[in-house]
């Protein structure tokens, strides 16, 4: 039961004539008020995609509404979900031993700007505990030994499903997620990734373009998918270098990139603006 007078919808289905009349309908026979719509209709998929923000008269059952617009929208084979728009995504975040995009998602949250309830910070390393402590967020060490990496996902499963959560971000955490958990928390995991285009995997990659006289740095705020770092990408950002520059300073550079756009993709992720297709988003912003 939800006393919560705003809710958000988001749906996708083939594109054809009657959706938003079937779903405007339905929130007018529910007394509700429209007060936000966006749409996009997708040529080569065929098919419509939408995001509505709406208010009640009165306080609604949230199962109620979503029993209802089920019936209302079943004949257009819609996916489809209604949420509690003062509803804080419960998350985990992750980290190794970088901790700038950590940091910044904490300040952000702290002063209101991410719609988040951080329920844990899980590390492979303990560098962050204190940090953690002195925020009154709990604080998991996991290692991750050799051959340890099925036991450590089970671990942090465990976790994930006895705290409710419904997101986890990847705030440089340098372990690489096995397939097995990707599946089953796929479109609830985040990662940024430390490159734009070209991209330089492996170790210290500012100082692998910075070695190639690259002209432009950035990041990828994206979900986590089998395939690695190649996941729908839901934000991404560049900055101009020049050779005058040295590798520490594109390090600098990069670490301020990587935190704009994590936020930015958490963000849009837990005001549920990312809708998911194939190995797409459309970001409605």
């Amino acid at each position: 039961m939800s006393t919560s007078d705003r809710f958000i919808l988001t749906l996708h289905c083939p594109d054809e004539r009657g959706v938003v009349a079937a779903v405007a309908n339905f929130l007018l026979e529910q007394e509700c008020n429209i007060t936000e719509s966006s749409e996009f209709h997708s040529v080569d998929a065929k098919r419509f995609f939408m995001r509505v923000v709406f208010t009640s008269e009165g306080s609604k059952d949230l199962d109620a509404l979503r029993t209802g617009f089920g019936a209302a929208v079943e004949r257009f084979g819609a996916e489809w979900k209604i949420y509690d728009a003062h509803a804080k995504a419960r998350t985990i975040l992750m980290v190794s031993r970088f901790g700038h995009a950590l940091n910044d998602l904490l300040f952000r949250n702290d002063i209101g700007e991410l719609p988040l309830d951080i329920v844990a910070i899980v590390s492979n390393h303990t560098d962050f505990q204190k940090m953690a402590e002195m925020r009154g967020i709990p604080f998991h060490h996991i290692p991750v030994p050799k051959g340890g990496k099925a036991e450590a996902e089970a671990k942090l499963l465990d976790l994930y499903h006895a705290e409710n959560c419904e997101l986890v971000v990847l705030a440089r955490y340098m372990q690489v997620i096995s397939d097995d958990l990707s599946t089953k928390l796929h479109g609830h995991i985040i990662n940024i990734h430390h490159s734009f285009l070209p991209s330089f995997k492996g170790a210290k990659p500012y100082h692998q373009a910075h070695a190639r006289g690259v002209k432009m740095i950035g990041a990828t705020g994206h979900y986590v998918t089998a395939d690695l770092d190649e996941g729908p990408i839901i934000e991404q950002d560049a900055q101009r270098v020049t050779h005058s520059m040295s590798a520490n300073q594109m390090v600098a550079a990069g670490r301020d990139i990587e935190s704009i756009v994590l936020g930015r993709a958490v963000t849009w992720h837990a005001e549920r603006r990312v809708l998911i297709w194939g190995n797409r988003t459309i970001v409605f912003r």
